[in-house]
């Protein structure tokens, strides 16, 4: 379909993040000044924003689940024991002296838990351990070699409950879907400001081109009352006809006070859609006009292009993903838990400093190996069922939804061209008419000169014109949204106003 011929003026790139929309002159408003000052303002859009920051860090928060956990510990003890002759030792003597121990033991550890089940873990701890030992009629007695320490390195892999990366990571998948579905909800919540902003700029443009039809019917009842006291002054009409004249002169002053309360209201929803703040103009005046072309789509392929662009939809397609992953979670943990478990222990020899301790580790002295399995069973296991019967009705839930929306978009879509494809028809329609009244307004006029009117029939015929000229504004204000409603229905509003969403 081609646009209006407003829109190619609208080739101005415009992000919401980007940059900054230009100060506009309210008086001088185009549609799309209106638009990108909306874009800029408006508090709904900046809620949607917001909500979008806080999805993306709940993306951030949940890849914090897998990150590298550094633990370190120290600790220093001093201990002093006195031996009093009635204490036994470990081999029945009851010594006289004291035992001094002093101890420092260090702790460096990493942890990393793995998406697919597993835990990795890293652990360094050297041992600093030396007793003195002084005995009355005894030679004292010193730990030699008081240096040691281990290595050890060891992963623990799920196989059965909490194995795979759906289950473990299942809240991070779900985190990034819920993160993309917040940028089209952002997405969205933009696209609803441009046509609700559309619909009020054309809400202007009516009640200010009928306010200036109103004003020339005005001006015409009282070009015709004129020529009637004319006629009247000259004995070709009776002065009862004025009253008709005078009639139609009043009722268009009314149809003009009307308009004017009309317009006002208009500019002020107009003014109030831009400028949610004090700091707003008092009034505007739009330059825009609604222009009719030809369409260049078939519904068929507006409802195929709906299906592939409406946001709507591919949030709703994520947030079906998200009730997979969690109901293939829930299955997972019905499941019985079997860990298989690896592990690597290095010690080394005593010393009396701490190097040789750590060359002992780094080249794997002294190794040690382990493997092992563990199982356990829950007894009826009601919790991770009911889980599961949850998340299996939501994801069904969510299907049901999906389905729905795509149905609901078809019908909006052909609605929206059907729409479109009247107006557009009875835009036509209504310039015909109008032409047709004028025609018929200047025949009666001659036949009124001629005597072979009246002119009751003029009014009538000035009336029906009038008429006709709000009609012919309305069709073409009713098209100017339709196209809107059918960009909006096809979800490339935004692409047609040439905006673009960072």
């Amino acid at each position: 379909m081609t646009r209006l011929p407003i829109f190619p003026a609208l080739l101005v790139a415009f992000s919401l993040v980007a940059q900054q929309a230009p100060k506009v002159d309210a008086s001088h408003l185009t549609l799309q000044d209106a638009i990108e000052t909306s874009l800029k303002n408006n508090l709904q859009v900046q809620i949607s924003e917001q909500t979008l920051e806080v999805a993306r860090a709940n993306v951030l928060f949940n890849e914090g689940t897998f990150d590298w956990t550094l633990g370190s510990g120290l600790t220093i003890s001093h201990s002093k024991f006195s031996w009093d002759g009635h204490t036994p030792d470990a081999y029945g003597n009851f010594p006289v002296g004291t035992t001094i121990t002093d101890t420092k033991n260090l702790t460096v550890g990493l942890i990393k838990p793995v998406e697919w089940g597993g835990t990795f873990q890293l652990n360094y701890n050297p041992t600093y351990r030396y007793f003195n030992d002084q005995y009355v009629g005894l030679p004292a007695f010193n730990t030699p070699n008081p240096y040691t320490g281990t290595f050890s390195a060891s992963y623990t892999q799920s196989l059965l409950r909490n194995f795979g990366r759906d289950t473990t990571a299942s809240n991070l998948i779900v985190a990034r879907y819920g993160s993309k579905a917040a940028d089209f909800a952002f997405q969205l919540a933009v696209i609803n400001l441009v046509a609700n902003t559309d619909s009020a700029y054309w809400d202007v443009v009516f009640a200010k081109l009928n306010l200036e039809n109103k004003r020339v019917a005005l001006a015409l009842a009282q070009q015709q009352l004129k020529e009637d006291k004319l006629r009247v002054n000259v004995g070709t009409l009776a002065p009862l006809g004025l009253l008709q004249d005078e009639a139609a002169v009043a009722q268009s002053e009314q149809d003009i006070i009307t308009a004017d309360a009309q317009l006002l209201n208009a500019k002020d929803a107009l003014i109030r859609t831009l400028y949610p703040t004090p700091d707003r103009p008092d009034t505007l005046e739009t330059v825009d006009l609604p222009s009719l072309k030809p369409m260049e789509m078939d519904e068929a392929a507006a409802a195929k292009l709906a299906l592939a662009n409406r946001v709507e939809l591919k949030s709703a397609q994520f947030d079906l993903s998200s009730k997979q992953i969690l109901e293939k979670a829930a299955n997972n943990r019905t499941l019985p838990q079997l860990d298989l478990s690896v592990a690597y222990n290095g010690t080394a020899s005593n010393y009396a400093t701490l190097s040789p301790v750590n060359t002992d580790l780094t080249q794997g002295k002294n190794p040690g190996y382990s493997v092992g399995l563990q199982f356990s069973l829950p007894i009826l296991n009601s919790a991770a069922r009911g889980n599961q019967a949850v998340a299996r009705a939501n994801r069904r839930t969510s299907e049901l939804s999906l389905h729905d929306l795509e149905l609901g978009i078809v019908l909006q879509v052909r609605t929206a061209f059907r729409n479109l494809d009247a107006s557009s028809k009875g835009v036509v329609a209504a310039q015909k008419t109008r032409v047709f009244r004028e025609q018929n307004l200047d025949a009666e006029k001659k036949k009124l000169d001629n005597g072979m009117s009246t002119s009751f029939l003029v009014l009538t015929a000035l009336n029906d014109l009038n008429t006709s000229k709000g009609n012919e504004l309305q069709a073409q204000i009713t098209y100017a949204k339709a196209v809107t409603a059918l960009d909006q229905a096809l979800g490339h509003l935004l692409q047609a106003r040439h905006l673009e969403v960072k």
